[in-house]
């Protein structure tokens, strides 16, 4: 008979807090994104500088979570969800906070800002595409009650709803996405091309933000679907 702190260790190693902690800290690291780019438009560029430096170590932070999970990830038929799975889902959430550090990096360091006339609208923008990550982070923070019930039953429905909701403010951040692009293109030829090329870019990064958080919800599905 196997001892009861024999099994418990067994599942000592479950990856699902460490995973839940990883994407805690990728949203803390995408939240800043609106206030930076509120600071850039007041082109307060001591606060976007500052803001900028937080998304760079809150990034940092969610790559050392990330590192341990992987080092400290057991090879056992007893973990609690595939090995493969839980890396891919960590891969997509960093995937999140690397975005972001990204996109505040290039825009400060060519200190560049969004006109004035759609600044209100990319803000909007960049809001949804953030919402899209906090979602996704609820979906991935019932990863513990799912494995509870074996992904069995209303916890099962629960995660899928959440999905489905993430789906739809990832197709809103598509259509602020196009909006922001007819609004640029508008106006485009006052400004010197290669601010627009940037602008353009940092315009697809942001939706990015949306579509890697949708991925991860794509992740979380196929669990479901075991």
């Amino acid at each position: 008979m196997v001892k009861r702190s024999a099994i418990t260790s067994l599942f000592a190693g479950s990856p699902v807090r460490p995973l839940q902690q990883h994407m805690e800290k990728v949203c803390e690291c995408t939240s800043k994104l609106p206030s930076f780019f509120r600071a850039l438009a007041e082109q307060d560029f001591e606060a976007a500088t500052q803001i900028q430096g937080e998304i760079s170590k809150l990034e940092n932070d969610a790559d050392t979570l990330k590192h341990n999970l992987r080092m400290n990830l057991p090879n056992s038929l007893f973990m609690p969800m595939p090995r493969e799975e839980i890396l891919n889902i960590v891969t997509q959430q960093d995937k999140i906070a690397n975005m972001a550090k990204d996109i505040a990096g290039v825009m400060l360091g060519r200190k560049m800002q969004m006109p004035e006339s759609i600044s209100t609208l990319f803000i909007a923008f960049v809001e949804c595409s953030i919402e899209a990550a906090e979602q996704a982070k609820k979906a991935v923070n019932e990863l513990d009650e799912l494995v509870e019930t074996g992904f069995r039953g209303g916890e099962v429905k629960l995660v899928h709803s959440m999905i489905e909701e993430l789906n739809k403010i990832e197709h809103e951040s598509d259509k602020f996405e196009m909006q922001v692009r007819h609004a640029l293109f508008a106006i485009e030829k006052e400004y010197p091309p290669i601010d627009m090329m940037f602008l353009y870019r940092m315009i697809d990064w942001t939706g990015e933000l949306a579509d890697i958080s949708q991925r991860v919800g794509s992740r979380l599905q196929l669990l479901l679907a075991r």
